[in-house]
């Protein structure tokens, strides 16, 4: 058991408990890029620690709260479930030597910048709806759980590809679907959405592990490595939560992401370097003018917060 991995697990496990995201995508190119574990070995332990208690947690917290559309949950596992296990098996018949760890490796930089892509439209979708509820450019957004059509076929569909996702890269459970169920379902308010998702994760998760358990190149010791660190991370990120500064947080994460996309996609490292410091400048000076636009200060710092109603 190596110290160093539980120590890095343990602050994954704090930005996860912060954002409600960023498991995956944060812990599987760190076990790659810094400890040299094989990608394959790597996605499967993240997956078997995770379906074991970190996703479980925070569904129950979910479903207590009724935060979750249980119809959604149902079409979405009808895809996701058997299709996880699926892309273990593509995984797996792709090889057992470097060539199928290079896929892999491919594969989930792609994932992580979709991730990555996926952090930025949330901020924005929040962005414009802070904005219409306070001049009522647009009616107000709904304040109870609104009655949402199925639209069995596409959730169908989302579930399917976020399924092969995660089965063969573990990323996918909590960046990439929300975003799909964001444009298919723009009524749900944003409890709703990371509820419904958080929820149907459990099983997309438990399938995927079960396939790497089984075909996979699951490890005990490196998975217990990850739950020692994780889950009190998780812990203390959860109350650290209502205090911490969110918008921050979210854009270090997605900044963590694509420096770990750039080195897993194979871009050289003055490459990578020049795209992060390109990114770092100017998206401050782009995310200003979007918040002009949107009638906000250019700084969230200045924004003035509407007066309580006694």
């Amino acid at each position: 058991m190596d110290p160093l991995l539980v120590a890095a697990t343990f602050f994954i496990g704090i930005v996860v408990g912060l954002t409600g995201m960023g498991g995956g995508a944060l812990m599987t190119p760190v076990l790659v890029l810094f400890f040299g574990i094989p990608p394959l070995t790597a996605v499967s332990s993240d997956l078997v620690a995770s379906a074991g208690l970190m996703k479980p947690v925070g569904s129950v917290v979910h479903l207590r709260r009724g935060t979750v559309n249980l119809q959604l949950v149902k079409w979405l596992c009808v895809g996701s479930v058997p299709m996880a296990f699926v892309g273990v098996l593509i995984a797996r018949a792709l090889g057992d030597g470097q060539g199928v760890q290079d896929v892999i490796r491919v594969a989930l930089g792609v994932a992580l910048l979709v991730a990555a892509t996926g952090l930025v439209v949330r901020a924005y979708v929040r962005l414009a709806e802070r904005a219409r509820k306070r001049d009522g450019r647009a009616a107000p957004l709904p304040q109870d759980r609104p009655e949402v059509v199925v639209r069995k076929l596409p959730t169908i569909a989302v579930g399917m590809v976020g399924g092969v996702v995660v089965g063969m890269t573990s990323v996918g459970s909590g960046s990439l679907i929300i975003i799909a169920l964001m444009a298919l379902y723009p009524a749900l308010k944003a409890s709703s959405l990371v509820g419904t998702d958080l929820v149907q994760a459990v099983p997309l998760v438990v399938s995927a592990a079960l396939g790497h358990v089984l075909f996979g190149d699951f490890q005990l010791d490196l998975t217990t490595s990850l739950l020692l660190g994780s889950v009190p991370g998780v812990y203390v990120g959860a109350r650290l939560s209502s205090r911490a500064p969110g918008g921050i947080v979210r854009r270090a994460l997605a900044f963590v992401l694509l420096a770990s996309a750039l080195k897993l996609l194979g871009v050289p490292t003055v490459t990578t370097g020049v795209v992060l410091v390109v990114v770092a400048l100017v998206a401050p000076l782009v995310w200003m003018q979007v918040r002009r636009r949107h009638g906000l200060p250019a700084l969230a710092s200045r924004e003035r917060r509407p007066a309580e109603v006694p």
